[in-house]
């Protein structure tokens, strides 16, 4: 090798990175407009299923039968969209992740109408699910595509397809920090250069153009919130070490409640989606605010209001339920949004609990929700500053960072030493079981 090839490598490497970068804008330009789009027909679902259970209310007797049956045929719906194109089923995250690490084939753009499509009948009718997975998965897919046609090698490729999930995931919450710390923490493990630019590149794109169509702002309204006291530390730190455990029994719950759904293979998925939407369209009639993605939820709390703690008990037991149910029924839907509410009614719930401590005042009850976000994220999920940024970002207030890095710390730690593995590692592992063949 000469001392010509030798400098020829350094030029072609940053050549090679230029064009990740060029990619990567382009391509984040279509998931800002997908995702913007995606997020802007999401709230028109949901003023029309407000619309249809306040009508419903006001016929006697069965009334019930009309949301029940809503959700019932949305859902089925969206299960024949998934048994047409059985990648969009769930999150993505997990594929996402399988694709980086040469565990997967980068999905193909079919997934975009799919995910589009399927989570807007999910989603909308009014399952637990989360927006994040669809638009984290069309990212993917706009992504790959891109590096397909520009004929990039198979490794940059994931790379890209990796980078626009990560613009996927900042379109989904307003958070441009966020979804390119997901990227690093949570899919690749590592701050590379060749990873972080065309990361940044397509985030800021891919925001910028979605507040083209969903508008430049927070996506909770949460006002001034006071610091907490530093004697109140410790406090905070007991609040994580159980939402550490109650982060354990979320992920046994979701991979309990997809095994329950795995050993009734001779009903059709048509028929237990159905009913799992009637479940979930009866929950929505008594009380709208157990049910959907949950961002109502989270918003009456880091607003400063709150509910009576029966009433906090009540909406926390039924949504800790009904998102595993509802992501166990195989539509396109992600984890993330039903997470950061239950986090804040489960910080709300704690707050009320802790007011009867001498020295401990109301006035925690709103820093105890953002915290109780940001914990629960990093139990369930394992990425602690991805949640932490993202509950920043969407809130827009950072008075309550120090025990919220305490609290995420404490609950990472217990749920780590008990052996409870992230929930995207093990939906990772089942997605990539059902690919293998079985044994002979």
């Amino acid at each position: 090798m000469t001392a010509d090839d030798i400098g020829d490598e350094p030029r072609e490497a940053s050549r090679g990175l230029v064009l990740l970068c060029l990619l990567a804008i382009v391509a984040g330009a279509c998931v800002g407009f997908v995702g913007g789009a995606f997020r802007w027909c999401l709230h028109r679902a949901d003023s029309l299923r407000e619309a249809i259970l306040e009508w419903s209310h006001g016929i006697p007797y069965v009334g019930w039968l009309v949301p029940v049956a809503l959700v019932a045929l949305c859902t089925a719906l969206a299960v024949m969209i998934v048994q047409r194109v059985p990648l969009a089923a769930g999150s993505g995250i997990q594929h996402v992740e399988a694709v980086f690490r040469g565990e997967a084939q980068p999905p193909r753009l079919v997934l975009v109408p799919a995910r589009f499509v399927g989570g807007l009948l999910a989603i909308g009718s009014g399952l637990v699910l989360g927006r994040e997975g669809p638009t984290v998965h069309m990212g993917a897919a706009i992504g790959a595509e891109a590096g397909r046609r520009a004929r990039l090698s198979v490794p940059d490729v994931r790379l890209l397809q990796t980078s626009t999930a990560g613009a996927g995931l900042a379109v989904a919450f307003n958070a441009p920090i966020g979804g390119a710390l997901f990227v690093c923490e949570e899919v690749t493990k590592s701050f590379r250069l060749r990873t972080v630019l065309p990361t940044l590149f397509g985030v800021a794109v891919a925001v910028a153009c979605s507040r083209l169509v969903i508008g430049d702002r927070p996506d909770f309204a949460a006002g001034t919130v006071p610091s907490p006291q530093i004697a109140l530390l410790p406090l905070f730190v007991v609040f994580g070490l159980l939402t550490g455990i109650l982060g354990i029994f979320y992920n046994r719950l979701i991979l309990g409640m997809l095994d329950l759904v795995a050993r009734h293979r001779r009903i059709p998925p048509t028929a237990i989606g159905a009913m799992i939407g009637a479940v979930i369209g009866v929950v929505l009639f008594l009380n709208p605010l157990v049910a959907g993605g949950g961002d109502t939820v989270s918003q009456i709390l880091v607003g400063g209001r709150t509910f009576v703690m029966p009433i906090l008990l009540l909406y926390l037991v039924v949504r800790f339920f009904t998102g595993p149910l509802s992501y166990a029924a195989g539509t396109p839907g992600g984890l993330f949004a039903p997470l950061l509410a239950l986090g804040a009614l489960w910080g709300s719930l704690f707050a009320g609990l802790a007011s009867f401590i001498p020295g401990v005042d109301a006035g925690v009850t709103v820093a105890m929700a953002m915290v109780g976000m940001a914990a629960f994220f990093g139990a369930v999920v394992r990425a602690p500053f991805t949640g932490i940024v993202i509950v920043v970002e969407m809130t827009a207030v950072t008075s309550v960072l120090v025990p919220m890095l305490a609290a995420t710390a404490a609950a990472v730690v217990v749920a780590t030493l008990a052996g409870s593995a992230p929930i995207y590692d093990s939906l990772r592992e089942r997605m990539l079981q059902g690919q293998r063949p079985p044994r002979a």
